[in-house]
């Protein structure tokens, strides 16, 4: 094969793996925001904490917010469920920018594919 075409191909490896590589960690990433506490389930966004941190700040003891179902919920320890999803966007971010920062340093399709594997 010519090595142009030879480069050529493994670059475009190289681009697929690396796009695919992107769509899993973010994938993930979302996975690990999903927070479900009394029947309802929560994308923890920074909406979220701004919101239930200014709840909690005005001393109210419970709320109902909206969850992803559009169903009401009735959140009756707010500092846990602040704390809880506080942990859950810490804990995801952390893992997001880890994994994308592995996968910055790739520079090869060999490497791309080992964090894939690893």
């Amino acid at each position: 094969m010519d090595e142009r075409l030879a480069k050529a191909l493994e670059f475009s490896n190289y681009r697929i793996g690396l796009f695919n590589r992107k769509e899993d960690i973010k994938t993930k990433f979302n996975t690990m925001l999903l927070y479900s506490c009394n029947g309802g389930s929560f994308k923890v966004t920074t909406e979220l904490l701004c919101f239930v941190k200014l709840i909690l700040d005005s001393g109210k003891s419970n709320i109902v917010l909206v969850d992803l179902n559009n169903n009401p919920v009735e959140i009756v320890e707010i500092q846990k469920f602040y704390n809880d999803i506080l942990s859950k966007y810490v804990e995801a971010t952390n893992y997001y920018n880890f994994e994308y920062n592995k996968l910055r340093k790739s520079r090869t399709v060999s490497s791309v594919n080992d964090i894939i594997e690893g």
